[in-house]
């Protein structure tokens, strides 16, 4: 995903084709019924839903006068802008499969178990997710490695998996937003021209204080969690891990090779791959599996069979093929929003949102907002951060606020709210990668709460928006 891409706005639209505000709506609220009701109350898999949807839109273009042939380039620029999400996807599925078979996964999960509480887990799955999503810049790479490890760990402790992966991914994409790394981060500088380091600079005292919260809030839940652990549980659950795999330091390397591309600077996808070579060499090597066999695991998935029926369920993954429903349903929110964005829908909304604020604050809690609906309508952060962060570039500069304002304020809404929606590529991502449903650890991911929340309160109290410029501030330290 890059910059490059230029939203579609209300003067773009051919005025005979622009809808009215009203009429905007009705895509907006039939998208929001049909996956409120085909997946809340009918509990139907989100692909339905969002075909109709996807029918209901297309339907809608036509009335407005689009034809098939613009339509469906609103598909494909759906698809285009998600491009790299999906080769994630694929790629982490793979990785995951390749580390469980290579032992990496069991060995992290062994060793843990040792060093580890109930009561003090879920704080420090949240920091160590926070730390190692700073180093290496992806939210997403760190739940699929270290998340899907502490998911092991914590079923051996007696912790829920929802709260696991709750404390996890608010670690994940707490360091995700302050890491120089992140393409989110990136991504939120270059869309609103603002110096990467400012925008870091910007977002770290809202972040501090959401994660602040958020590690006090796991703190308490682990005191709750923190009940006496089944005898012997941990015990078998290391002694099946032990008589199935070699556990020992070898195991960690493709650990190592990752996270050290990854801290090197490469970038997210090339990293990956090489993460499954390394685990197809390690279990190779370590292991002690033939070359066909492991290139198997990479494809299909493992089905261990350690003897106890706890491990063999949390070490049972489902490779490239397994990937297959995550693909499907994010492929369909992605058209849906390029469908949205194609026929001037959520033009219409932003122009109307620049309409309506008043004031500093309201333009900013405005922009947030924005952005927590446009990730529920196109199922994507990037979308989230690059329609409000180009289209209301002009407003914040008559507001007389820096360009970091409109940075935090869309990174800091965009960015973590889309793993709460069952739909959205990050929700649908966290759920198959820990084989938590998103619904279920959704309650615990205190950070995608608070994040914008924290951003809310501090834009409609003024606190923490700054009276002077930036070129001011600059002028007045030298």
């Amino acid at each position: 995903m890059s910059a490059d891409f230029t939203p579609t706005t209300v003067d773009d639209l051919d005025p005979e084709r622009r809808p009215s505000f009203a009429l905007a709506l009705v895509p907006v609220l039939a998208v929001v019924a049909f996956l409120g009701v085909g997946s809340a109350v009918l509990g139907l898999d989100p692909h339905v839903p969002l075909l109709w949807s996807i029918v209901f839109v297309g339907a809608f273009g036509r009335y407005l006068g689009y034809s098939w042939p613009e339509l469906s380039d609103g598909i494909s620029s759906g698809l285009l802008m998600g491009l790299q999400a999906l080769l994630i996807i694929f790629t982490i599925y793979a990785l995951i499969a390749t580390w469980v078979d290579a032992g990496t996964i069991p060995a992290m999960m062994y060793y843990g178990l040792e060093l580890l509480t109930p009561t003090v887990f879920l704080p420090v799955a949240a920091i160590l997710a926070a730390i190692v999503a700073f180093s290496i810049g992806s939210s997403w790479t760190t739940v699929g490695t270290l998340g899907v490890a502490f998911v092991g760990i914590g079923a051996g402790l007696g912790v829920s998996g929802p709260l696991t992966v709750g404390a996890v991914i608010s670690g994940a994409y707490a360091g995700d937003k302050q890491s120089p790394l992140s393409d989110t981060t990136n991504l939120a500088a270059g869309v609103t021209n603002t110096p990467l380091y400012d925008h870091i600079r910007r977002m770290r005292t809202g972040t501090a204080i959401a994660f602040g919260l958020s590690v006090l809030g796991f703190a308490a839940l682990g005191l709750r969690a923190g009940g006496e652990i089944p005898a012997g549980r941990i015990v078998e659950i290391q002694t099946a891990l032990a008589g199935t795999y070699d556990l020992s330091v070898l195991a960690f390397l493709p650990l190592v090779v990752t996270f050290g591309l990854a801290l090197y600077g490469y970038p997210a996808l090339p990293t990956l791959v090489t993460g499954v070579f390394a685990g197809v060499f390690t279990t190779i090597l370590v292991q002690g599996t033939g070359f066909v066999a492991a290139w198997e695991v990479f494809m299909s998935g493992t089905a261990p069979e350690t003897g106890t029926d706890l491990v063999n369920e949390l070490l049972a993954t489902g490779g490239l093929t397994g990937s297959a429903w995550t693909i499907t349903v994010v492929v369909a929110a992605l058209s849906l929003g390029g469908l949205l964005e194609h026929i001037g829908v959520l033009a219409v909304l932003a122009h109307r949102l620049s309409q309506g604020v008043g004031s500093s604050g309201s333009l900013i809690a405005g922009t947030g907002l924005s952005a927590i609906l446009i990730n529920a309508l196109t199922a994507q952060q990037y979308m989230s951060i690059v329609l409000p962060g180009l289209t209301l570039r002009n407003l914040y500069e008559e507001f007389g606020l820096d360009s970091e304002e409109l940075s935090r304020a869309v990174e800091a809404a965009g960015t973590p709210t889309g793993a709460l929606l069952p739909w959205h590529a990050g929700g649908v991502f966290m759920a198959s990668a820990t084989g938590v449903p998103t619904l279920e650890y959704a309650p615990f991911y205190l950070f995608g709460f608070l994040s914008p929340l924290v951003l809310f309160a501090m834009a409609l109290t003024g606190r923490g928006i700054p009276t002077t410029s930036r070129a001011e501030r600059a002028h007045t330290a030298d």
